[in-house]
């Protein structure tokens, strides 16, 4: 069972707005058994709308659109299917004394303009909206479904679990579909595919391996397509079984609850351990992706961002003799901030970054790429260095992503409270 998404309208091709709707509504669909075939965006022009439809509808068992609805000139889509379906607009009573409500409660004017959203096409199943004024809109043509959302987000999801998902299930006969997620950290893509390569040949053709890379980290994704549940559902822990063996020492979590940061979250918490952190040229990024998990406060001593030399020296304490005769980009400063940053917060274990994240390389004689990250805990302090390249956006995330990394591996080699 395949969908196609399309969404409608000049201020997503032009990046005004970003595309949300597709991601969301790509997981719903996929959750009862529906595969997304393609995602087309298309401006706010008739012809391209018709032809966009056509395509759609011969590739995908459903289509669904979603924006160009609203009751101005540009919003088009209303006018759009009514001509695709040889169809004429007619005017829905129900719909619009719906609309006049919804203005009545907040003391609106209703306007021959707003009579407009009221008009739909006669052949239509009027999904009513009830959280606006754009009333959603289902045809059906031979096997195939297609329907007309509206693009404001809250209003399309509501269309969607209370009206869309139940007409499909009621239509279709749906398979099911199971993912696992298993997170890595510390090696590539291709060498992961190297080291997987054998196993990954061996798989069943209903189950699929998906690489999911970003910096520093690889997701794997197993997906399975069936139409009996409990059956696939061995199938997908058999498979997850052996692939987990085969990644055992660089896996960090399962699911997409079990990110890095969730993973030192749960150890520092679980072993009673105080964390705090010193940055430089992560500029507080490391602190932000640790903080986004709740109960972060019961580890979480204090950071700083120790960005400017007089932050290093007046407040952590790094010795301006060091950063002379070293630079601010060195393992020697590196060091030294993260010994000072556990002293001034009096925490078990303290991480500090001292880099060239670009575009130059503020005087220092390290190329832009050139990272240091420092970790200290009561029994010593050590450094590695790393190059990330460019551009800035990208050594910011992997020294973040690798700091991270060095903060789980020092939990972990140590028995408990031994930091």
């Amino acid at each position: 069972m395949h969908a196609e998404i399309i969404t409608i309208g000049d201020e997503i091709l032009i990046g005004q707005i970003v595309d949300t709707n597709s991601q969301w509504l790509s997981k719903k669909l996929n959750e009862i058994g529906v595969s997304v075939y393609q995602i087309t965006s298309v401006q706010d022009d008739k012809d391209h709308i018709l032809k966009a439809i056509a395509e759609a509808e011969s590739n995908a068992d459903i289509v669904i659109l979603t924006g160009g609805l609203g009751p101005t000139k540009d919003d088009i889509t209303k006018i759009t299917l009514a001509e695709y379906f040889q169809d004429t607009l007619v005017r829905k009573p129900e719909i619009e004394q719906h609309i006049k409500f919804l203005f009545a409660k907040i003391k609106y004017k209703f306007t021959d303009m707003d009579m407009k959203q009221a008009m739909l096409p006669s052949t239509c199943k009027v999904l009513k909206n009830n959280l606006g004024t754009a009333s959603g809109m289902w045809f059906e043509k031979e096997d195939k479904v297609i329907v007309s959302l509206p693009g404001v987000p809250n209003e399309m999801k509501g269309l969607i679990e209370n009206d869309v998902i139940p007409g499909i299930r009621d239509k279709f006969h749906l398979p099911f579909i199971i993912h696992k997620t298993l997170h890595t950290y510390g090696m590539g893509e291709s060498r992961l595919a190297e080291r997987l390569e054998s196993w990954e040949n061996q798989l069943p053709s209903y189950v699929k391996l998906a690489y999911l890379p970003s910096y520093g980290k690889v997701r794997l994704r197993l997906s399975a397509k069936g139409d009996q549940l409990e059956w696939l559902q061995k199938q997908i822990e058999k498979e997850t079984g052996a692939l987990r063996s085969l990644v055992k020492d660089i896996l960090v979590g399962e699911d997409l609850n079990e990110a890095l940061e969730i993973s030192i979250n749960t150890l520092m918490r679980e072993r009673n351990l105080t964390l705090s952190i010193a940055e430089s040229c992560t500029g507080g990024n490391i602190s932000k992706m640790i903080t986004t998990i709740p109960g972060t406060s019961n580890f979480l001593n204090g950071a700083l961002i120790a960005y400017n030399k007089k932050v290093k020296t007046q407040i952590l304490g790094v010795r301006e003799s060091t950063i002379d005769e070293f630079s601010v980009v060195s393992k020697e400063v590196a060091e030294e901030m993260a010994v000072a940053c556990r002293d001034l917060f009096n925490s078990d274990l303290a991480v500090a970054t001292t880099g060239n994240a670009g575009p130059t390389t503020d005087e220092t004689d390290k190329s832009v790429g050139v990272v240091f990250i420092a970790i200290a805990t009561q029994s010593g302090v050590y450094s590695k260095e790393f190059y990330f390249g460019k551009p800035r956006s990208k050594v910011i995330e992997r020294a973040s992503v690798k700091a991270l990394e060095l903060i789980r591996k020092e939990i972990l080699k140590n028995p408990v409270n031994s930091l």
